[in-house]
């Protein structure tokens, strides 16, 4: 891989902050940009760069694809408009779910969400603006682990070789590509993003699909949606690096008044890492794992075992899918 890393040892702030606006304002020149927000760390600290650079010749987009975490769409418009940056909130939930139909393989469903998001609405937005570039969050472990081919991320492209001119008539810039998740949240802070958005939890950009072990139909989206709120509330005071519910596909026996229960399995991750390569499983008290148990199957339709992983990274990787 040719791409070289800028450590956080290494990394000037100001200095990067002021090279990335120049580059990115002399690559667009005096032409318009749309801009990929997701919400994350990543998204969010190009966003503001690239905001830094264009001004008014940015367009920034937010696309409900309906897979995202509880209320996560309007909290980040509303985030990310208290601090300068207005958002365009797009509904493409349609588009995302009919793609994701009928697809169980982990590989499948990330290509499915590619597709959707490069070609069928970012491409569209891209012809109505008539901008000739896309910005987007992509950083060095996403590059990383896709050459490696442990996983494949959604937003990996140039790397893979696609000319993305050519496959969806626009060219994505990537600003923080050569930093991981650590030197971005140095950034994003420089930057002036609130503490809740630069030092929040990692989140995939397939969002709750990588957490769905299976077809991820809207039921079963909303299913671990539900799961994950818990999840977050009891485990936000912890200083983990990440935590999650993932969805298995297999259904397991249960007993619920008296009765066999033929129900569904949620699994937990809580981990502890520095920067996504490595991690290991957060030493949860069992108390805590006692109340999230308790409150998954009783509060999510359905759900009759909860399991916590304590697999270290690797063999396993953070995220299921």
């Amino acid at each position: 891989m040719s791409l070289k890393e800028i450590k956080l040892e290494d990394l000037d702030v100001k200095s990067f902050i002021e090279q990335q606006s120049q580059a990115i304002s002399s690559e667009v020149g005096d032409t318009m940009a749309i801009n990929a927000l997701s919400g994350g760390v990543d998204s969010s600290v190009v966003s503001m760069l690239a905001h830094r650079a264009l001004g008014d010749r940015l367009k920034t987009y937010f696309i409900d694809n309906g897979i995202m975490r509880e209320g996560e769409p309007q909290a980040v418009v509303s985030t990310m408009d208290k601090c300068g940056l207005p958002v365009e909130l797009i509904d493409a939930q349609d588009e995302f779910f009919a793609a994701l139909k009928g697809k169980t393989d982990p590989e499948e469903k990330r290509q499915a969400i590619t597709d959707t998001f490069y070609r069928a609405v970012f491409g569209q937005l891209v012809r109505e603006s008539g901008a000739r570039f896309l910005l987007q969050g992509t950083n060095f472990t996403d590059v990383e682990e896709t050459v490696a081919g442990i996983k494949r991320q959604h937003n990996i492209l140039a790397q893979l070789g696609i000319d993305t001119e050519t496959a969806y008539g626009y060219k994505v810039i990537e600003p923080i590509i050569q930093l991981r998740k650590p030197a971005v949240r140095a950034v994003g802070k420089a930057l002036g993003l609130p503490e809740s958005v630069f030092n929040r939890p990692p989140f995939p950009g397939p969002a709750l699909v990588t957490r769905v072990i299976g077809e991820a139909t809207r039921e079963r989206i909303e299913l671990v949606r539900k799961a994950t709120v818990i999840v977050e509330q009891e485990l936000a005071l912890t200083e983990a690096f990440q935590y999650m519910a993932i969805l298995h596909e297999d259904r397991v026996t249960g007993i619920r008044e008296g009765k066999r229960d033929f129900g569904l399995q949620i699994e937990i991750r809580c981990w502890d890492s520095k920067d996504a390569v490595t991690g290991s499983p957060t030493r949860l008290p069992y108390e805590v794992l006692e109340k999230l148990a308790a409150r998954i199957t009783s509060e999510v339709f359905g759900v009759v075992s909860v399991t916590y992983s304590i697999t270290t990274k690797p063999p396993s990787t953070i995220e299921a899918i």
